[in-house]
């Protein structure tokens, strides 16, 4: 379990998209799956995903500093995908596993070993690690773009 404390507004986002304290979701089947199509998991993203995967947030307008879009927390949206996934992995450094897409399937969210929420594109941005990054993406908080090494 991730232990998380969030804005009100946050929160609030999250309870109304199904999330709770303390929630257990299975994660072995999307690990069991991914892993098969070449994706690498990792405990991070497992961790994550047993507290939050399955939601769908549904929120629009502007934010703080980028629009509010729209998020899915469901890592098998994004198979097909484990090459730029893997691409991604070698300039950070570390594994990056498949956590969801953003902007309904514009962008897709990984999360590294480390802990931290990327967005996945042709280009690469984190959100930071749980809990800011969950706030970054309701609030509206533009991602930091990952510099190429």
């Amino acid at each position: 379990m991730i232990v998380t404390q969030f804005t009100d507004e946050t929160e609030r986002i999250l309870r109304a998209s199904g999330w709770s304290p303390g929630r257990q979701v299975d994660t072995s089947a999307w690990r069991e799956r991914l892993e098969r199509g070449g994706f690498r998991w990792n405990a991070a993203a497992d961790r994550f995903l047993k507290e939050f995967g399955g939601l769908a947030v549904d929120i629009s307008g502007p934010g703080i500093t980028s629009a509010r879009e729209p998020f899915e927390l469901d890592p098998l949206l994004v198979e097909g995908e484990d090459d730029r996934f893997a691409e991604w992995a070698e300039v950070v450094g570390e594994s990056i596993a498949p956590v969801g897409e953003l902007d309904s399937g514009r962008y897709f969210l990984g999360m590294s070993e480390s802990g931290d929420l990327y967005l996945v594109a042709d280009w690469l941005a984190s959100f930071g690690p749980i809990p800011e990054a969950l706030e970054s993406l309701i609030l509206g908080n533009s991602p930091v773009p990952v510099e190429e090494r």
